[in-house]
């Protein structure tokens, strides 16, 4: 068939295109929804899967120019995240075939198209593909800052979670490594160029510049609703990454933090001298942000477009305290009160201190001298 595909998340039709085009099917896809009116006109598809949510108007109005205006009845199965009971009945009245709601999966949206096209899907046929590929509703970014990290990036965990979720991408940025980290990541990086990408920084800058450079990269691609940044060693796994962006999409909250705290059902791995001093110094930072923060400097935290915008434009006065500058930066922002509704502190279910930390206990001590330039900066 000739199949038209409209969305305005490149990263979503990326995948689909893919499949679709393995399926043997010619595919055309578009943007927005005047995009679409017009490749609808030009191409007379087979079948038009089309996103509700776009940037310019409504996929309901592109429905209504192919039922309506071009009396049209081709199929058009929608894909869209709007959940909106009022909005998928509205898509029936105008005539659409089916509608799936994200997240889903893409064996299940090509069952439905093979369904459309009167043709069966064979079990063995879906076999063939990877299993549990999923087309998420939102996109979101997610920075990786890498500095000597060789020995301990896990390409088969980072090639496994891009691949089974497909609304995600992963930004590596190179700060400045001395050792093979760049290579080991261009490796990783090849084959999967649609969903991984290295930002390369020439000398090194430390984490907090690493992780400002990535997002203020990222935030320049308007598909991503989300933009977040997770430690290369996976001390945080991707499952609790993944349970923090579902935290965001389901709230009003700015920015979700994970946190390591110690708890029942918790595997939470410090050792006793890291975690004596983690307590002491989130004391003194609690005092500082007047805020009952237990973990500021997980690193593991995703938030709104809108943050990642506006709370990195300037650099960090530390390298390793700039997540207390984050949240010093909101509560200038958006004052005192509001600020404590838009942070949500979620405890993780796993976090394991990896061995090769780049933060030593001589370090540790040296960040308290960091939190008073930090009240005196913010003042």
């Amino acid at each position: 068939m000739k199949i038209l595909a409209i969305d305005d998340q490149p990263l979503i039709l990326l995948s689909v295109e893919k499949r679709l085009t393995e399926m043997g099917h010619t595919i055309k896809t578009g943007p927005c929804g005047e995009h679409a009116m017009m490749l609808f006109d030009f191409h007379e598809p087979d079948l038009v899967i089309l996103d509700i949510n776009m940037p310019d108007i409504s996929g309901l109005e592109v429905i209504r120019h192919i039922r309506v205006t071009r009396k049209s009845d081709v199929p058009i199965l929608v894909m869209s995240g709007n959940t909106d009971e009022k909005t998928i009945l509205k898509g029936f009245e105008l005539g659409i075939d089916d509608y799936m709601k994200k997240p889903v999966t893409l064996n299940e949206m090509a069952a439905r198209v093979q369904r459309i096209a009167g043709k069966s899907t064979p079990r063995e046929t879906l076999a063939d593909f990877r299993e549990e590929q999923v087309l998420q509703e939102y996109c979101v970014g997610v920075i990786i800052p890498c500095y000597n990290e060789e020995e301990r990036l896990s390409s088969a965990d980072f090639k496994a979670f891009t691949s089974g979720n497909l609304g995600y991408h992963l930004c590596f940025v190179n700060d400045g490594s001395t050792d093979n980290t760049l290579q080991v990541l261009e490796a990783l990086r090849e084959g999967n160029e649609d969903h991984i990408s290295i930002y390369n920084c020439e000398k090194n800058g430390g984490k907090a510049e690493a992780v400002r450079l990535g997002i203020r990269h990222m935030v320049q691609d308007p598909q991503y609703d989300f933009i977040g940044y997770l430690d290369a060693d996976l001390s945080t796994d991707f499952s609790d990454f993944d349970s923090l962006v579902q935290t965001i999409k389901k709230s009003e909250y700015k920015i979700v933090s994970g946190s390591r705290i110690n708890r029942m059902g918790a595997n939470i791995s410090k050792d006793g001298a890291r975690k004596l001093i983690s307590k002491s110094i989130n004391l003194i930072i609690q005092k500082i942000l007047h805020m009952p923060f237990k973990d500021t400097q997980c690193g593991a935290k995703i938030m709104r477009r809108d943050v990642a915008q506006h709370m990195f434009t300037k650099k960090f006065i530390t390298r390793w305290l700039f997540d207390v500058e984050i949240f010093m930066r909101m509560r200038k922002f958006y004052g005192q009160e509001l600020v404590q509704d838009l942070i949500c502190e979620k405890p993780l279910n796993r976090w394991i201190h990896a061995d090769g930390s780049k933060l030593s206990m001589k370090d540790s001590f040296r960040i308290v001298g960091q939190l008073v330039q930090i009240v005196t900066h913010y003042r």
